[in-house]
């Protein structure tokens, strides 16, 4: 057993991950933004710990990770305000890597997305740009730290039942995307993967995007 503190806990894949970790013999602690979502979190079997992380600081964090063994980052300001997005997908994801390193909560999943890259090529006008570069800063920021890291990258979330099954593409795979694939990626799948990575070294220091497909997500992780 160890424990993992989710980041971001009243997300949509953290709570669909959250009952995961506990099955699999994990002690969760979710960072919530709000009281009003403590019961939820309670619900799903975890400890609820109030925290904004947009207005927190390195500290704060370091203190939320103290005792934890593992940091999954589920946290987004969401998109369409710049300067959230920046505080949050940036600032303090990058904070909450220096903390975990700091607290020696030395394995941390970061929940990224398919294709990001400093090179993701999209233009400062579009208001897609504050996410595409939040997100690249922060993961190469995560793969310059000296902690234990996995990067997943879904496609594009759904609100489909949980396959169990993916299709690994894009960086660290031999798989690319055609234009006309689906990029469609399940977030009960995305939160399988959580499980799995948590539950296996194999992906350490690895980048795994992937989209749903047809190969067991235990076996991509195994």
């Amino acid at each position: 057993m160890s424990n993992v503190i989710i980041v971001g806990g009243h997300g949509k894949v953290a709570q669909l991950a959250t009952p995961l970790l506990v099955e699999a013999g994990h002690k969760v602690t979710s960072i919530i933004r709000s009281a009003d979502q403590e019961d939820t979190i309670k619900q799903l079997g975890a400890t609820p710990l109030l925290l904004d992380v947009e207005t927190s600081n390195q500290d704060d964090l370091a203190k939320a990770f103290a005792g934890q063994d593992a940091v999954v980052w589920a946290a987004g300001a969401g998109g369409g305000n710049p300067e959230r997005t920046y505080a949050v997908d940036r600032d303090a994801a990058i904070a909450s890597m220096d903390a975990a390193q700091g607290a020696n909560a030395l394995r941390y999943i970061m929940i990224s997305y398919l294709g990001s890259s400093l090179d993701h090529g999209v233009d400062e006008d579009n208001s897609f740009f504050p996410y595409a570069q939040s997100k690249a800063l922060a993961d190469e920021h995560l793969m310059d730290s000296d902690l234990h890291w996995t990067i997943l990258g879904p496609g594009m979330l759904t609100l489909e039942d949980p396959s169990n099954t993916i299709r690994r593409v894009g960086r660290m795979s031999n798989d690319s995307l055609d234009d006309n694939d689906s990029k469609d990626t399940s977030r009960a799948n995305v939160a399988n993967a959580i499980a799995a990575a948590l539950s296996s070294d194999k992906t350490v220091n690895n980048i795994v995007e992937f989209v749903d497909g047809q190969t067991p997500i235990e076996d991509i992780f195994r």
